[in-house]
This record gives C-alpha cells, structure tokens and sequence, in this order.
C-alpha cells in the first residue's frame, strides 16, 4: 500500500509539474520574441532621432554621421536613406522570411534594422534551465512529501490490522482515528463478554461443586448402608433434595444470563433452610470429626428465595469447613429491618491482611483456594437486597443480613452489629 500510495503522490506531482511547465515554457518563448521584436524596433528609433536631431540642431547630416549611428549595431543590418535616398547600409542582410525586422521615419530620414531570429532564442536555454531545476526541485520535494505521507498513513493501517486488541493509539488523522475508536471498542467489548464468560465458567463450577459435594455423600452413605432399608430410604430422600437443589442452581446460573427468567424473592422459613443445610452438611463435618450446632431465635421468615438462602448458608459452611477448625454454629437472630443468619467456627480466623479483601474475587486464605465464594455470595445476597459481612476476623464469623418478609411488633436486641 505504501508503493501504491507514493507512485499516486508521484504521478499527481508529476502532471503537475508538466501542466505548469510546458505552458510556462511556451508563454516564456513568446515573450522573448515580443522583447526581441521591441529591441529590434528600439534600435532603429534610436538611430532614427539620433540623425533627426542633428539636423535639427543645425549641422548638416552625411554619411559619417549615419555611419556613426550604426555602429552601435555590428550585429544588425541597417539601412539609411535621408529624404527618399539610401546614404548607408551596413551588415548582412537576414534571408527573407527569417529575420525580425524594425523601421522608424522621421522628417528626414527613414531607417531599417533587421536582425536575424536568433536573437529570439538569447537567453531562453538559461531560463528553460532554471524552469527545468525548479520543476526538479518540486519534484525531489513532492518524493519526500510522499514518502513521509505514505508512511504517516500505512503505519496505523498496518498496527490496526495487525492488533485487534485495544490499541489506543491516535495518529492525527481524523479517519483513522475514527477507525482506530471503533475498533477499541470492539476489543473493549470482546474482552468484557470474554471476562463475562470466563466468570460465569469458573462461577458455576464453584457453586454446582457443593451440591455435587453433598450428592456425593449421601451416595456413599446410601451403599455404606445398602442393608438396612431406613437409612437407605433416608439417604435415598435426601439425595433427591440434592438433586433438586443442583437443579435449582443451574437454574439460578442460566438465571444469570437471562435476568427476566430468575425467580423472584418470596417469604422463606430460614429454620427449614437452616435444617436442610445441616442435614446436607453434618456428614461431612462428622468425617473430620467436628459438629454442627444450630442457636438462635426460630421461626424466622426472610424476603429471599430459597435457593439463593441455600446457597449463601452452604457457602459460609464450606468456608468454615475448608478454612475454620471446631465447631461450626449457625445462630440466628433479628434486628429491626434484616434477618441474620451467623456461621462462626473456632478456628484461627481471616488474617488481618486479607480482612480488607477477603470479599474480592481470587482471594483466598488457603494456597490452591479459587478464592470465589465469599465474592460469589456476596453478589447473590446484594442481588436480592441482602448483604454478608464478615462480623469479626478472629475467629472467623460472618454474617448473612437478608429483608424481612414483615415487621417485628416486639422490640429485640440484634445479637450482632452490622447492616440494618
């Protein structure tokens, strides 16, 4: 493109220079010929009143004097005649046809020069010269200004075809950068719907990863206690509960992506959420030999739907598993506006350098941890006008605030401080 581009530029230069120059050069030689033709005329006036004005001044003409007159003129020829009758003429005579000719008369004389047409061409080749360096010149200047323009354009050409990334580059072109504008924001736009999609990818393997946990158990529990009928049928129920619960979060996922179809937030008992999450968890605490204890108030009711309350409840627990040590307490409570569900452990806690992010996504107080599920139930609760926060660092306890489903009539004392 760049050829393209300086061969154009060239070609654009070079009719310019041609257009401009040929008629320079022919106005040029026809001026030479008019001042050629008015020197030649010139020549005889001046020989004319040079004559005229010695009779005038009383002394009488002859040849001398004509001769005297003419010398001026070795290159001309001339010819004199004073009242009708040749008295000098002196050089050669031009061949018909090629000469320029001059005559001026006056009261006594009358004389002729005539010069070849050579003299037309004096100085023409020199000026011709200078026409032709200029025209050089602007050439020469025209390659650079080419080159430079080709250059300045072909540059961002090839860094936009070369890089579909954001650039952020301008180049001073209003075209390009346009260009360069749109296609910045296609690669802003690439990348945000990348980034949506690796997120939702790395979200929905962390969050269908729990259920699956807890399928898994019961499964195991069901052929550990294949011979005795009770406890299979249990099991076998509370699998079923898991795989609904797997449902309802793939449910919530696709949710995500198409927020006309999530489910909206309805009045759920938080005690039968909280009892199914132990039921759900206690064998998994019980193989590393810890328990799980539920406090609190009862028969709570909480503005949320019961499977986003499922998965906030299941993830403070899985944290409190994976992180924590001891006991595990779920307590709950109320306060004028919020419901509030607790999950405290007796382990060593959030370290103080990460308390100030331990809400941000990848951030993980474990080595090998995605360090997405306190950022995931973060978002879910706020997207049902909830909140969890982690109430105290040492040990660890955090805290689930969710809507009322109605306003308390009595006057209780929340059993932690945070959100309203």
């Amino acid at each position: 493109m760049r050829r393209r581009l300086l061969f154009s530029t060239l070609a654009v230069a070079v009719t310019a220079v041609l257009l401009f120059g040929i008629p320079l050069a022919f106005v040029l030689r026809q001026l030479q010929i008019e001042v050629a033709q008015d020197q030649v005329q010139r020549d005889a006036s001046t020989v004319a009143r040079t004559l005229e004005n010695r009779i005038r001044s009383g002394v009488i003409a002859d040849v001398s004097d004509a001769e005297d007159a003419a010398r001026s003129l070795p290159d001309r020829y001339v010819s004199i005649s004073q009242n009708g009758r040749l008295i000098y003429q002196t050089g050669n005579l031009p061949p018909h046809g090629s000469a320029i000719i001059g005559r001026a008369v006056t009261s006594n004389f009358k004389v002729t020069v005539e010069a070849g047409k050579t003299i037309e061409g004096a100085g023409v080749p020199g000026k011709l010269a200078q026409i032709a360096g200029l025209a050089g010149l602007a050439m020469a200047v025209a390659v650079a200004l080419a080159m430079i323009q080709a250059r300045r354009l072909t540059r961002p050409l090839q860094e936009l075809a070369g890089d579909a990334s954001p650039l952020g580059n301008r180049y001073g072109i209003p075209e390009l950068d346009r260009v360069a504008e749109g296609l910045d924001g296609s690669a802003q736009r690439i990348s945000e719907l990348l980034a949506a999609e690796r997120e939702f990818a790395a979200d929905a393997s962390h969050q269908l990863r729990t259920p699956l946990t807890a399928l898994s158990m019961r499964l195991e529990e069901i052929l550990a206690a294949a011979d005795q009928p009770d406890v299979v049928h249990e099991e076998g129920t509370a699998a079923l509960l898991q795989a609904e619960r797997l449902t309802e979060v793939v449910g919530q996922l696709l949710g995500r992506t198409h927020r006309s179809q999530a489910r909206r937030p309805a009045e759920v008992s938080v005690d039968d959420v909280v009892a199914q999450q132990v039921v759900e968890w206690d064998p998994a605490f019980r193989r590393r030999n810890r328990k799980l204890e539920v406090a609190g108030e009862k028969n709570l009711t909480a503005h949320v739907t019961s499977g986003t309350l499922s998965q906030l409840i299941a993830t403070l627990l899985d944290n409190a598993l994976v992180h924590g040590a001891g006991t595990v307490k779920i307590r709950t409570s109320l306060t004028p506006k919020s419901v509030v569900i607790e999950v405290r452990d007796s382990g060593r806690g959030v370290r103080a350098e990460l308390v100030p992010q331990i809400f941000e996504r990848n951030v993980s107080g474990k080595p090998g941890g995605t360090g997405l599920g306190l950022a995931l139930a973060r978002s879910i609760a706020e997207a049902e006008g909830g909140q969890v926060v982690l109430v105290r660092p040492r040990p660890a306890v955090f805290a689930i605030f969710l809507p009322r489903a109605l306003p308390a009539s009595e006057d209780e004392s929340p059993v932690v401080s945070g959100p309203a």
